[in-house]
This record gives structure tokens, sequence and C-alpha cells, in this order.
């Protein structure tokens, strides 16, 4: 019964602001796509970093910025069954399976879904479990900077961080400053929230008010001017 109300909810729904402007999303798993059309007035050639990027379409915040609008990015993901499918539909995307962190050079414990259709996986063995079995891998760590430096990255437009509670480490090991990115959209599960919302003010970011109402998951930042 439950679910039977949650998809009528979805049915009688209005269409939001951005639906009626863009028309439906077609491959994120909210209205990030829409969001981040809206924001970037849909812009072309710009340059992404996708950090917990999953699947190369399902529920993308980036395959329509590059099939559509021609963008070109990094693809990182700790499930490196993903790589096949950024080779052979992604051409203008690089993928690199690691686990994103404040240190480079190390390995760590990584939680994959058995049923990875749902495509979950998490550094920690008990959010991984909510979503049914899993299996454990070991995966490398880098910090975001040497990863950027090391593909000679100089600019980032667009910066998309979903990384199951592992965003503080994440955006530990990365110089927002020097990158200084137009936008970033970071998933803020209550857990890491206020180290999340920390971290951007003390780099000079805000928060985007206007999306605020479209998008539950995820927050969005740009550099204060």
């Amino acid at each position: 019964m439950k679910l039977v109300a949650y998809f009528s909810r979805l049915i009688l729904r209005k269409p939001n602001r951005l639906v009626r402007k863009y028309g439906p999303k077609l491959y994120s798993h909210g209205d990030e796509e829409l969001i981040i059309r809206d924001f970037f007035e849909d812009r072309k050639n710009g340059f992404f970093v996708d950090v917990g990027a999953n699947h190369y379409r399902v529920d993308s915040t980036t395959f329509y910025l590059e099939n559509f609008l021609g963008w070109s990015g990094l693809a990182v993901d700790g499930v490196g069954d993903f790589e096949a499918g950024y080779l052979g539909n992604r051409k203008n995307t690089r993928f690199f399976c690691f686990c994103v962190s404040d240190r480079s050079g190390a390995s760590v414990d990584f939680y994959v879904t058995e049923k990875n259709y749902m495509r979950r996986s998490s550094l920690r063995k008990s959010w991984a479990k909510k979503y049914g079995r899993s299996h454990r891998t070991r995966i490398p760590t880098i910090r975001l900077d040497d990863l950027l430096e090391r593909e000679g990255i100089q600019r980032i437009d667009f910066l998309s961080m979903d990384v199951e509670l592992g965003e503080q480490a994440a955006l530990a090991g990365f110089d927002i400053e020097k990158y200084s990115p137009a936008l970033v959209c970071v998933e803020m599960h209550k857990e890491v929230r206020q180290q999340i919302s920390e971290y951007f003010s003390k780099h000079g970011y805000v928060l985007l008010e206007k999306y605020k109402d479209l998008d539950p998951a995820n927050s969005y930042f740009i550099p204060l001017r």
C-alpha cells in the first residue's frame, strides 16, 4: 500500500518549474540534471568531475552534459565493473576505480551490494547492508587533488559528489579554492551534513537556495563572489 501511495503521489504531482522549462529529466535519479542544465544555461563544452559516478547512464548527473552538450570530464567510482560502460559509451569521460579520500596510496574495504542493479556501494558495511547482501572488496584510495594533478586538470566547471557518507574525507583531499568549480552538487546525509556545510563555508562557498525545493537529497554550492 505504501508503494501504491508513493507512485500515486508521483503521478499526481504537478511538474515543477524546470520540468515545464526543459521537459522531464532523462537520466539523473531526481531533477539534478535539470538543475545543472538550468544553472549553466545549457552551456556547451564544459568540464566535470563526477565522484561516486556509478553507472555511465542510469541515475547519472553528467550523462546529459556529455551526450547532448559536448562536455568532458573524469568519473570516479569504487566499483570497477562500471568501467566497461564508460569505455563503450562515454568517449569524453575518463573513468577511474578509486576511493576518493583524504590520502593516497592506501587501500580500504569497500562493500558492494550483490544485486548491484540497485547501484549501491559504500565504505560502511552497515550502509550497504540496508540494501541487501553485499560482498567486500579492497580498492585503492586517492586524494582528488592527486588525481587531478596526475591527469593534468586545471579547471572544473561542475563537481558532483555522491559517496554515501564518505563526502567529508573526499572533500578533505580537494583544494576547492584552487580549482574553483562554478557549481558543486553534493549528497547531504544527515550524519555528515554539518561537516560538509562547514567545509564549504570555510572555503568561501555558499548554498544555492534557488533549487532547494527541487532536490531534497542534494545541496548545491557556488563560490561567494
